[in-house]
């Protein structure tokens, strides 16, 4: 209540995930957009996952873009990897292979290892083409 945005996150995951206060996704997003309004990457990335999936928020997977490329660009790698799957798929993104592979890269290099599994399958995806645009 201080305005301290790791607090303030903290205490979303808390709700978020029912650890010591009965869940509450809709007190998770409240929690998570304090911190999130602080620059807290972590919150942000936490904030797009509850738009992607609607935990506490009407689901809009342009909006868990948003949120989760805030994060990435502050080199969250789960935010990165959360980025790389929303581009591979096409959730609220026109789909793109080779930002897929982008952010996958980049989440990789941080030890992601879901990023890792995934740089294979996008890799596969991509046409001959795409891949002198990668890792531009």
């Amino acid at each position: 209540m201080q305005g301290n945005a790791d607090a303030q996150s903290n205490l979303g995951a808390c709700y978020e995930h029912g650890d010591g206060v009965e869940q509450d996704y809709v007190e998770a997003v409240e929690w998570y957009r304090k911190a999130a309004s602080q620059n807290n990457a972590v919150a942000e990335n936490n904030l797009g996952g509850c738009y992607a999936s609607g935990h506490g928020v009407a689901k809009d997977e342009v909006e868990a873009v948003k949120w989760f490329r805030k994060a990435a660009e502050q080199n969250r790698a789960s935010a990165q990897f959360n980025l790389g799957l929303a581009y591979a798929a096409g959730n609220g993104v026109l789909k793109n292979y080779v930002e897929a592979d982008k952010w996958f890269n980049l989440a990789s290099a941080q030890g992601n290892k879901g990023a890792k599994k995934y740089l294979s399958i996008v890799e596969q995806s991509m046409t001959p083409e795409q891949f002198p645009k990668r890792r531009n």
